[in-house]
């Protein structure tokens, strides 16, 4: 059988090795040192934010901005339902009432209809829009709609590291963003993530907050609740090496896709929406839809492939814990309803060799031409 082909494993450059020995030729292991400032000023610096905070993972960077944003218990938080329960989470740490709100068919991220309609009985604190699998939501009426109600713009860009809108990275158009350096994204640190924000306050009361809120006394004082949420000085070494080579792991992903798109043309396979006006994505991850929505059953025939798919995610309305949570939206039918539906991702890493992406294709339109029979 052929060697197993991966959905989205990590694609080290090359001279992580080398950082990672600096830190441990310089004794500088801990969640402090040069690795880690140098990481945040670099991140800041390619993504075009005033500060950036490294930290733990990408739920922990969640959780710090809904602390900066200062919400709180019986506070009201707009999320998008068609996401990972990680986007969710940190709203309920903070015993926050999450709302959450349908896609739209374009985008496939949060509605701004549903969103608006959403605004008209509820006053949220915060709002957090999540740029799923690399594409970017439609942050200007987004943005507009937030601004109008005072809700506080959260952007949960774990999956859309280098994804553009008008111009703008995403993460730096609301408030506050986060990204996500776990191993199957777009660059990894193997877990990890960051912060970014253009207001020095929210920049300083994060790194406070991440470092068990110790304060700068001389001995241990603790004003308020901190949390162990700060990123290690090795890691931060293997980010640095990462970030260096994240324009072409980009261009790689978006030439996987294209190639997808191009195969998929014209056959009952839909690809997920190309690039909107003014966006560019990372393609993080490329998506189809199953036309007799069974993507369970051309996962399980990838699988005896040794081809790794995925489900997508199943929409947090949907989930036991949230049963009881309000979800808005606007079709009679739950848009992320029937994403889940019909929605399997395949692999699109940057490693993927021609070779390996044509058998991929190669064997999808074997499935669909044998009706769906393995």
């Amino acid at each position: 059988m052929a060697d197993k082909i991966l959905l989205s494993p990590p694609d080290m450059a090359g001279t992580e090795l080398d950082y990672i020995k600096e830190a441990f030729d310089t004794n500088w292991i801990a969640p402090v040192g040069p690795h880690v400032d140098a990481f945040e000023e670099e991140l800041a610096t390619y993504v075009g934010a005033k500060y950036a905070v490294a930290v733990s993972s990408g739920t922990a960077g969640l959780h710090l901005a809904l602390l900066a944003a200062g919400v709180g218990e019986g506070d009201v938080v707009f999320c998008q339902s068609f996401t990972f329960a990680a986007s969710v989470n940190p709203v309920l740490y903070q015993k926050a009432i999450p709302v959450l709100i349908d896609s739209d068919c374009n985008t496939w991220n949060m509605s701004v209809a549903a969103l608006e309609l959403a605004f008209k009985t509820r006053k949220p604190k915060a709002v957090i829009v999540t740029h799923i699998y690399g594409q970017a939501a439609d942050m200007a009426r987004i943005k507009q709609l937030c601004d109008a109600n005072n809700a506080l713009l959260i952007e949960d860009a774990c999956e859309s590291l280098g994804t553009t809108y008008a111009g703008k990275q995403t993460g730096t158009i609301g408030d506050i963003g986060v990204y996500s350096f776990n191993g199957n994204k777009i660059i990894t640190t193997s877990g990890g993530g960051m912060i970014v924000t253009d207001k020095k306050e929210w920049a300083d009361q994060i790194k406070y907050l991440s470092q068990q809120a110790k304060s700068t006394t001389p001995h241990y004082l603790h004003e308020t609740v901190g949390y162990n949420y700060r990123l290690s000085n090795v890691l931060a070494g293997i980010g640095r090496a990462q970030l260096t080579t994240l324009d072409d792991k980009i261009k790689k992903r978006r030439a996987a896709f294209a190639k997808y798109q191009q195969a998929f043309h014209g056959t009952e396979v839909e690809m997920m929406p190309v690039d909107q006006n003014g966006v560019t994505s990372n393609r993080w991850l490329s998506v189809i839809l199953i036309p007799d929505k069974k993507p369970h059953d051309l996962m399980h025939f990838l699988a005896k492939e040794n081809i790794e798919s995925r489900l997508v995610w199943n929409p947090m309305h949907q989930q036991p814990f949230l049963k009881d949570i309000d979800f808005v939206k606007i079709e009679d039918k739950a848009v992320s309803d029937e994403l889940f539906q019909s929605g399997l991702c395949l692999p699109s890493g940057s490693q993927l060799q021609k070779e390996e992406q044509e058998r991929i294709i190669y064997l999808i339109k074997k499935y669909f031409r044998a009706g769906g029979e393995e």
